[in-house]
């Protein structure tokens, strides 16, 4: 199964659009939304049945005894992310909590603890060779990376005989995106022609480079700054990265992201264009396949 990792260095370039359409235009059955803080491409793509829940676990939370606390004040002394305090009661703040395990070293009674914390939810919607895999971060937790690795995982035991799978990957180039580079057989870029567009453009063309990744490039919303869009496609050639096309600004693909649609779901013209984008990326798949990864 071939994987195409849909990326932006920044967020609202219209990487879930240009998914989407990709999910829609492929007709794959298997796909994945790796943006765990902010998931949303279950908003475009329907779902028949109810996902399959599971709780992911990050790092553990201290807990205190108070029962058998003796307020020797050694946890709050020690505790470098200022998660406990001693109102009335000795108490631990959960979002600040790192789970380290420094106070329950210092305590002198054993009376704190650390407890497992679910910090998110995987999300599997399987219907009928269809798969879809997602998850949703709590607000505040770390560790996304790990739960984007998971999620690729359910995504994979999950699928059977697919011959691609779209995901749709987190922005920036932190740890889910990291996450999410890792077994792809190629990315897509989604450019913005902004002065942040580009530069955030730039750090995830090196990330992805890093990593040894085969990396194409498309520019969204490109009649919104047409300088910066041909500052892009000089920087695609200069550094011999394939260039797929531009994406026009269009009202009506925000009227059919509202609707639950996607862009290739009605006639306008940003579908237009991305059917033609996604025509040269399929291209290129198959080329970097052939020329051995």
């Amino acid at each position: 199964m071939k994987q195409l990792l849909i990326l932006s260095g920044k967020g609202g370039t219209g990487k879930t659009t240009i998914a989407s359409a990709f999910i829609k235009l492929s007709n794959t059955k298997t796909y994945a939304d790796c943006d765990v803080d902010a998931p949303n491409l279950h908003l475009i793509t329907e779902q028949k049945v109810e996902p399959k829940e599971t709780d992911y676990y990050g790092l553990p939370k201290a807990e205190i005894n108070l029962e058998r606390c003796i307020e020797c004040d050694q946890c709050i002394q020690n505790c470098r992310f200022d998660a406990i305090s001693a109102d009335k009661k000795y108490k631990v703040n959960p979002f600040a909590c790192e789970g380290c395990g420094v106070c329950k070293a210092v305590c002198p009674v054993e009376a704190i603890t650390l407890k497992p914390a679910v910090v998110g939810e995987l999300m599997l919607y399987a219907n009928e060779g269809e798969v879809f895999s997602t998850a949703q971060l709590k607000m505040g937790s770390g560790t996304s990376g790990l739960l984007v690795t998971e999620v690729k995982k359910q995504m994979k035991s999950a699928a059977i005989d697919a011959e691609i799978a779209i995901i749709d990957g987190s922005p920036g180039i932190g740890c889910p995106v990291i996450a999410s580079l890792s077994g792809v057989d190629m990315v897509l870029i989604v450019a913005e022609p902004s002065i942040s567009g580009i530069s955030d453009m730039e750090r995830i063309i090196k990330t992805a480079a890093k990593f040894g990744t085969k990396t194409v490039v498309c520019i969204n919303k490109c009649n919104t700054n047409i300088e910066n869009t041909e500052k892009i496609e000089e920087t695609c050639k200069d550094q011999g990265l394939p260039y797929m096309g531009r994406i026009p600004f269009d009202s009506d693909a925000v009227k059919a992201i509202n609707n639950g649609q996607t862009i290739v779901d009605i006639d306008c013209i940003s579908g237009i264009a991305v059917k033609a984008i996604y025509k040269k990326t399929m291209e290129q798949l198959q080329l970097f396949e052939e020329d051995g990864g």
